[in-house]
């Protein structure tokens, strides 16, 4: 395991810098920061998910194991070079899809993020996990050193974050908000 935080500030980001897991210091604004730093907005947002009571279990138990790998993502972000994660974690992810999608109707119309609770935080978890998406995209434009399957990771993982807030709706029985088009004559 990596080095132990005895103590939370170093004042060493006060000049708006902030220090790699490689030790370079790089300002607190780049691509890479904001990537990383979205990601772990994501794992957050998940945690919210996992905080909220009557949780079905095995939505509990995926949304956990995601929050682990998400840190792992977040620190191969924060080392240069680093892979942690790789194809087999999309395909992880691909396999929870198919399993939770299996008790879901087919849409018909596009739905708006609600329903109980936990559903709407796990749309909201889903916006931020696509905005860390775009944002490692970006990155490979600034930075070509990113793990592609990372970003695969995050693309998946927002489509599940969607599928897993309809089953939550599903389950308690609440319908799902659907998206009612203006009219325009």
């Amino acid at each position: 395991m990596g080095n132990r935080l005895s103590k939370i500030y170093t004042r060493t980001g006060d000049d708006g810098s902030t220090g790699l897991g490689d030790g370079q210091r790089v300002d607190k604004n780049s691509g890479r920061v904001e990537t990383y730093g979205t990601v772990d907005e994501t794992n957050s947002a998940i945690g919210v998910v996992l905080a909220e009571d009557d949780l079905p279990e095995d939505v509990s138990q995926c949304l956990t194991a995601i929050q682990h790998r998400l840190f792992d993502l977040g620190g191969e972000l924060c080392i240069p070079g680093s892979s942690m994660i790789d194809a087999e974690d999309v395909s992880d992810l691909e396999a929870s899809l198919d399993r939770f999608n299996q008790e879901l109707t087919p849409l018909k119309n596009f739905i708006l993020p609600g329903g109980t609770r936990a559903a709407a935080l796990c749309q909201q978890a889903r916006t931020i996990c696509r905005r860390a998406e775009r944002r490692g995209w970006g990155l490979i434009v600034e930075d070509n050193d990113i793990n592609v399957q990372s970003l695969k990771y995050l693309n998946r993982l927002s489509d599940l974050l969607f599928v897993i807030a309809r089953v939550i709706n599903t389950r308690a029985g609440k319908p799902e908000p659907l998206w009612e088009p203006r009219s325009r004559s």
